[in-house]
């Protein structure tokens, strides 16, 4: 018997074709054959909000020669990736093909490794209906959405900009924290800081003054101590001063290891430690999961699905995990019942958390098979998962209190007892204010009269909230409960790419056009940036999934809740263009002598003369740069696309446009949002 199977991408058909050998052809269908075309809204508004499917443009033939192969074979797999896109493009492909949607043809691979390929091939199922329903409830909403409130925001600011659902709440979050710095007013404070030696003892550790002689707490970032005058009062009262050890506690807490990865929180720790934005974190994973040939395995998945916000792993895994600990580093090292964490309540359950496909496979086995940066993150996968499995780190503590004139001051330290997983992997925060907060101190005793090296008042500052980053921003819409594991990198790609926000190093700042955009929705549409609001819908949206509602309902609920006040909005501010600021450059109009302004026309960016409309000269935007040459389309100025990297004779495998090469000899496709390919040139 001939068997088709069709998954999503190139490389993943290869290897799985690998794995099943004679008797199956493996094609991929490069991800979506069938959507809401975007020249019109596609829905059906007064018939239930009925979607009118297209084959996407370019994929005729593509369906076509899809269609014949199902025709010849004797049985039809679809294999697509293991979440609602791919139930949703298994769906489209079933109806394209003309499957029976009851029959059981649905397959999925947690990951791509000989054993995980045979064991869903073994557990086929029919098409999920109800995830199914979950994918088309969120499409169409945000095409209801998108293409009604995109039009209005483009009328009342300028041509070509969007909103969404969900990217105007995150837009809102970055906005609103910018807001929160700016009306920041820092107030001063003082800290009184000491370091002491214990003789014999040389080396010097340092406290802090907690109390007064009153009994008041002087608390660090409180403003106890108000200014300069008042820290100088404390300094002369404690001229003189023996300092004496009144009290010594000693303690042990325990450190427990953190999760194994979900989507969010290897988006967050690679931004962290790696400094890789979430679009190239994602695009690493995809790779170790498809699959990537290893010296002496051939080619292997590395790491299991990496959508998903489920802390769920295998016993398997977790057998193989515990063998790999027992063998490297002992009995001790494991806990005396196995750890499970908890995944949260609006999380889909449906696959693994993001581990080692072979959990024995350690990442110096892997290195030389593997690009530099996809070792960086098997390595990142491969620690925290191990570590996950393994004991507490046990640390002794120390707490010190000097008396001084009956002012107190106090020392904290530790020791590690036990490692622990520490000896592996330890988790990165985005609070580094700590330091070295907490440093070893020397042994002191109740009575001990120390030595005081110095005494200083220290001026302080309080300071506003920190700028969002991309990974504190991940955070966020995850902790609110906006969008899901597949959309954060989507979410964040697109306020950077419509020029709603910029980076200044890591930090996310809002543009005077992102501003823009969130006062408008805000004054006339709250729903559409109110977080709560938009993490119910999430929620809603969700209980599709288990067939708790139904996704029609669910749809004309949330759409009859936005059209009405957006027709309102449409009403009041009938005849309202908000202005922005416009970019002046040292391009002088050859017409009349203004120096000329950037605008964004319906094809880019272009100059144009300030005088409008006395005088209506306008120039393409030319960017310079010293002695390099850029490539840009043929078809300026209806096609602005630009670029410094060099165009190749080879084509994407994913969508079959041209694509460029970077320095260093990475190939990578131009349509860096709809499609993100990119392979290395050069040869292993």
């Amino acid at each position: 018997m001939s068997k088709l199977v069709i998954v999503e991408s190139p490389a993943k058909a290869k290897n799985i074709k690998g794995y099943l050998g004679r008797g199956y052809d493996v094609v991929a269908s490069m991800g979506h054959v069938r959507d809401l075309p975007a020249a019109r809204l596609s829905v059906d508004v007064n018939n239930d909000f009925a979607p009118k499917y297209a084959v996407i443009k370019g994929k005729e033939s593509f369906v076509e020669d899809l269609k014949k192969k199902a025709d010849k074979a004797d049985y039809v797999y679809l294999a697509t990736d293991p979440d609602r896109e791919g139930e949703a493009i298994s769906w489209h492909l079933a109806y394209l093909l003309g499957l029976n949607l009851s029959e059981q043809n649905r397959v999925t691979f947690n990951e791509i490794t000989k054993s995980g390929v045979q064991k869903g091939m073994a557990s086929p199922r029919a098409i999920d209906i109800d995830l199914v329903n979950a994918q088309q409830a969120r499409r169409i909403l945000d095409r209801l959405i998108g293409y009604k409130l995109s039009p209005f925001v483009s009328q009342k600011i300028r041509r070509g900009l969007s909103a969404g659902r969900v990217q105007s709440v995150a837009l809102r979050l970055v906005v609103d924290r910018e807001n929160e710095i700016r009306a920041f007013v820092p107030e001063e404070y003082w800290s009184i800081d000491a370091k002491f030696t214990n003789p014999p003892e040389r080396k010097a550790f340092g406290a802090v003054l907690i109390s007064d002689p009153d009994g008041k707490k002087l608390k660090l970032g409180e403003k106890n101590i108000a200014n300069k005058e008042m820290s100088d009062k404390i300094l002369a009262d404690l001229e003189g001063a023996e300092y004496v050890v009144n009290s010594v506690k000693k303690g042990t807490r325990t450190k427990k290891p953190t999760p194994p990865f979900i989507t969010s929180t290897l988006q967050q720790e690679a931004s962290r430690r790696l400094s890789f934005p979430a679009r190239k974190t994602m695009k690493l994973a995809q790779e170790l999961y498809e699959g990537v040939d290893v010296n002496g395995m051939g080619t292997v998945g590395l790491i299991t699905y990496m959508r998903t916000d489920s802390l769920r792993i295998s016993e398997e895994a977790r057998a193989a995990g515990t063998k790999y600990i027992r063998d490297t580093y002992g009995d001790k090292y494991l806990p005396s019942k196995p750890r499970y964490f908890k995944t949260k309540g609006n999380a889909q359950d449906g696959h693994e958390a993001i581990r080692p496909s072979m959990p024995d496979v350690t990442p110096e086995r892997v290195k030389d098979s593997l690009t530099a940066d996809q070792f960086k993150i098997y390595k990142l996968v491969w620690e925290r998962f191990i570590a996950s499995l393994m004991e507490s780190c046990q640390q002794e503590t120390i707490k010190i209190e000097i008396d001084a004139k009956g002012y107190t001051f106090s020392a904290t330290g530790y020791s590690v007892k036990f490692d622990g997983f520490t000896v592996l992997y330890e988790e990165k925060t985005d609070d580094s204010s700590k330091g070295d907060a907490e440093a070893p101190l020397p042994p002191v005793a109740k009575g001990d009269v120390l030595r005081l090296k110095s005494l200083l008042g220290n001026q302080h500052f309080t300071q506003p909230p920190a700028r969002y980053t991309e990974a504190s921003l991940i955070k966020a819409l995850e902790e609110n409960g906006v969008g899901r594991p597949s959309t954060y990198v989507t979410i964040t790609s697109t306020i950077l790419s419509k020029e709603y926000v910029e980076r200044k190093g890591k930090q996310f700042v809002p543009t005077e056009l992102g501003e823009a955009v969130t006062n408008l929705l805000k004054e006339t549409l709250p729903n559409i940036v109110n977080v709560k609001y938009t993490s119910k819908m999430e929620d809603d949206l969700d209980k599709i999934d288990s067939g708790d509602k139904d996704y029609i309902d669910m749809i004309r609920l949330y759409f009859n809740d936005f059209e009405e006040p957006l027709e309102k909005a449409k009403k009041d501010m009938q005849g309202v263009k908000i202005k922005l600021t416009e970019e002046e450059t040292d391009v002088v109009c050859d017409k009349c002598g203004r120096n000329m302004v950037i605008k964004v026309g319906r094809f880019g960016k272009f100059l144009a003369c300030p005088g409008y409309p006395e005088c209506k000269n306008t120039k393409p935007l030319i960017l310079k740069t010293n002695a390099k040459s850029f490539y840009g389309c043929a078809n300026y100025p209806e096609c602005n696309f630009m670029t410094w990297d060099m165009p190749t004779d080879e084509v994407c495998e994913k969508c079959g446009k041209s694509l460029f090469k970077k320095k260093g000899g990475v190939l990578y496709c131009p349509d860096t949002e709809g499609c993100g390919f990119t392979k290395s040139s050069k040869k292993k």
